[in-house]
């Protein structure tokens, strides 16, 4: 029994009669969860649904044993070499990039300056992309002619800009910024108090990045790399804007076959390889989270 006054009547005076009062810092979440579900989960949705359809409007996986065949399985491997090079390639260079900035001055114009140019870079893709490196040296860029002129011919074999090994060097004008952006916060928490109290234990360079800092990075720069990895396979205009024949990539053949004589045919098809990239994505990206998660740990 208690009384008026008592402490467990004060502390429920202000409670509602129908119990807990429930929190409201959700409502500031909603315009984002609304606008995921709307171009995320929706066409996800629809692009899942549609895959297990055929022409008549029948259930059927047909159109996912499909994507046995042979041009299919040629794009993916060719989409995931191309992404895995480009990623792995951009990661070690952006990386080198970011450590040079990271040990400058924090304050200073340089880092400052990269930083913007990097977050401009990133961004920077599509047709506008492969617009500037054809115009650059394209076979009539004005830095391919400058190198004619003095005898430096970069096409004598075959014009390689408008193949995979082109694709893979635009891909990098945009990789190698993105992973200075994603990678430089890890850099930033790496503590100089690690590195004197490695050289007071008498340790050197070598000990402390292969004790230290080596395994306290490694889970942020291979997250950093999924990602990138993610960024390339789902690529679209950039690929077909400077590869107009044969389609070498998936998101292509998904273009393919919405425009071509298939996609009357097979409606699923398309879907079925949209969900096939899905997946791939999918994956790749739940790895880069539980790295990211790992990485979160040290750097709070």
């Amino acid at each position: 029994m208690t009384i008026a006054g008592s402490p467990a009547v004060s502390a429920t005076a202000g409670r509602p009669m129908g119990g807990r009062r429930l929190p409201l810092d959700w409502i500031g979440t909603v315009p984002f969860l609304a606008y995921v579900a709307v171009f995320l989960f929706l066409p996800t949705a629809i692009v899942l649904g549609g895959s297990v359809f055929d022409v008549n409007g029948s259930l059927t996986l047909i159109n996912f044993s499909h994507l046995s065949r042979v041009y299919i399985v040629k794009a993916t491997i060719q989409t995931i070499s191309l992404s895995a090079f480009t990623a792995v390639v951009g990661a070690i260079l952006g990386a080198l990039l970011a450590y040079a900035i990271a040990v400058g001055n924090p304050e200073g114009l340089l880092r400052r300056l990269t930083l913007s140019i990097s977050g401009v870079l990133a961004q920077f893709g599509g047709v506008t992309l492969a617009f500037a490196f054809i115009a650059t040296i394209g076979p009539a860029g004005f830095v391919y002619l400058w190198l004619a002129q003095h005898h430096a011919d970069i096409y004598a074999g075959s014009i390689w800009l408008f193949e995979l090994p082109g694709l893979a060097l635009v891909y990098l004008y945009f990789q190698i910024p993105l992973m200075v952006l994603v990678f430089m916060p890890a850099l930033d928490g790496i503590k100089p108090q690690w590195r004197e109290a490695t050289e007071s234990l008498g340790g050197g360079t070598w000990h402390y990045w292969r004790y230290v800092a080596g395994p306290l990075l490694a889970p942020a720069f291979l997250g950093a790399t999924l990602l990138l990895f993610a960024n390339s396979f789902s690529a679209y205009a950039t690929a077909n804007a400077l590869i107009n024949q044969g389609q070498p990539v998936i998101s292509q053949q998904i273009n393919g076959a919405l425009s071509g004589e298939v996609g009357s045919f097979e409606p699923g098809f398309a879907k079925a390889i949209a969900v096939e990239m899905v997946v791939i994505v999918t994956l790749v990206t739940v790895l880069y989270s539980l790295l990211q998660r790992r990485t979160s740990r040290w750097l709070q």
